[in-house]
C-alpha cells in the first residue's frame, strides 16, 4: 500500500479535510502518478455539493499533472519518470469508444463520478480501516499520489511546467474543444462565448487560433471581459448592464453569430445564445445546469432558421492527441492560459475554493 496525504470530502457541502490514507496496490493496467499540480473545477464543486449523486466520503479533483512513479504489470502508454496529465476515464471497450468517442463512453458516468474502480470497489483506507473513494474520473488528483488507469494517463513534453497543465485535463481541453474540434469554425466566421470562465476564455482562446474574425464574450463580470479582450476577444458584452444581449450581437455582426459556446451552465442563457445565431448557425452546448433542468428554446426557431445545438463533453477531445497539441499552442505564444491561472498551496485548498466561489480567481491550481 502507498501512504497519501489527500483531501477528503465526508459530507455534502462540507469542508476538504485533510487525512492520511493507504492507496491499496496497482492493478496491470494501472499507474501510480505523484501530483505535482492539480486545478479546481466547478464539476469537483459540483460533487462536494451533491448536484451529481456521487458516494461520500470522496477525494476529488480531476485534473491532476504528475510524474510516473510506478506502471502495472500490462502498461505499455508510460514508463515510470514519465510526465503525464491526468484526464477523463473511458472503458475502451463499449460501442462509442470503439467508435472513437471515448468522451461519451457509455459507462462515462461511473467511471467518472462512481468514485471507484471499474471492475472492483477497492478504496483507499483511512488510519481507522474506514474506504474512502479515490477514483473521481478515475484520477482524485487532490492528493499527493493518485492511481489513475493506462486510458485516462496522457505523456507530455518534460519541457513544460508539469504543475500547470492539469486543467488540460478537464476544463482548458473542453472550452478550447469545444470550438476547436466540435464547432470546426472557419476562418473569418463570427463566433460568440457565452461565460468568461476558464472554459470560456478557453474557447476565445481557441476562437483566434482558428481565424475567427469576429469574437464576442459575454459574461456579468467586467474584469474577465478585460481579460477576455487580452485573449482574443474583438468585442465584449456586459449582460449584467440594462442592454438586450442578443440585439448587441446582432447589431455587431448584422444578422447573428455563426457559432456560439454556451458555457455558463445556464438554461436561459443557453437561450439566447440560440437566439443570437444567424441562418444555419451552430451552438455548442458545454456548461452543465443540475439535472432535470429545462431551456426556454423556441423551436420553430431552430426549425426554421437551420439551427443547430449539439452536446459538447470533455470539449470532444481525444486526449492523447489534443493535450499535446494544446501545450505545442501555448509553448508556441498561441495559447496562453497561464493567465487563468492562480496558484496555492495544496494545505490551502478550502481557502483557494473560497477565492473561486468569490470570483476573485478564474482557474487555482493547487500546487505540491
Amino acid at each position: 500500500m502507498k501512504d497519501i496525504k489527500a483531501a477528503v470530502v465526508e459530507q455534502k457541502e462540507g469542508k476538504f479535510n485533510m487525512k492520511s490514507l493507504k492507496l491499496k496496490d496497482l492493478q496491470p493496467n494501472e499507474v501510480l502518478v505523484e501530483i505535482k499540480g492539480a486545478g479546481i473545477c466547478h464539476t469537483d464543486l459540483t460533487a462536494r455539493d451533491q448536484s451529481y449523486d456521487v458516494p461520500l466520503p470522496m477525494i476529488l479533483g480531476h485534473e491532476g499533472s504528475g510524474v510516473v512513479k510506478e506502471v502495472g504489470s500490462q502498461v505499455k502508454k508510460v514508463q515510470k519518470g514519465d510526465h503525464v496529465v491526468l484526464t477523463y476515464g473511458s472503458c475502451g471497450t463499449c460501442r462509442t469508444c470503439l467508435e472513437g468517442t471515448p468522451q461519451y463512453c457509455e459507462k462515462f458516468f461511473d467511471l467518472n463520478f462512481g468514485g471507484e474502480r471499474l471492475d472492483s470497489d477497492e478504496e483507499a483506507i483511512d488510519q481507522s480501516k474506514e474506504e474512502v473513494h479515490s477514483r473521481f474520473f478515475q484520477q482524485s488528483s487532490f492528493a499527493t499520489f493518485s492511481i489513475a488507469t493506462e486510458r485516462n494517463v496522457v505523456k507530455v513534453t518534460k519541457d513544460a511546467p508539469i504543475e500547470m497543465l492539469g486543467p488540460l485535463g478537464c476544463g482548458i481541453q473542453t472550452g478550447s474543444g469545444a470550438v476547436i474540434n466540435s464547432l470546426k469554425p472557419t476562418a473569418g466566421s463570427t463566433i460568440a462565448v457565452f461565460g468568461a470562465g476558464s472554459v470560456g476564455l478557453s474557447a476565445i482562446m481557441a476562437a483566434k487560433i482558428c481565424g475567427c474574425q469576429t469574437i464576442i464574450a459575454v459574461d456579468i463580470n467586467a474584469d474577465r471581459l478585460k481579460l477576455a479582450k487580452e485573449l482574443g476577444a474583438t468585442h465584449t458584452v456586459n449582460s449584467d448592464q440594462k442592454e438586450n444581449v442578443v440585439e448587441k450581437i446582432k447589431e455587431l455582426t448584422a444578422q447573428g453569430v455563426d457559432y456560439a459556446a454556451e458555457t455558463s451552465g445556464i438554461p436561459a442563457v443557453l437561450a439566447q445564445a440560440v437566439s443570437a445565431l444567424r441562418w444555419k448557425g451552430k451552438v455548442a452546448v458545454v456548461g452543465a445546469p443540475p439535472m432535470g433542468e429545462t431551456a426556454p428554446i423556441d423551436v420553430n426557431e431552430v426549425l426554421v432558421w437551420g439551427k443547430q445545438i449539439i452536446g459538447v463533453v470533455e470539449g470532444d477531445s481525444i486526449p492523447d492527441v489534443f493535450i499535446p497539441r494544446l501545450i505545442e499552442y501555448y509553448q508556441n505564444g498561441q495559447f496562453p492560459f497561464d493567465k487563468l491561472v492562480t496558484k496555492f498551496d495544496f494545505e490551502d485548498i478550502n481557502h483557494a475554493i473560497e477565492q473561486m466561489e468569490a470570483g476573485n480567481t478564474i482557474k487555482p491550481i493547487l500546487t505540491f
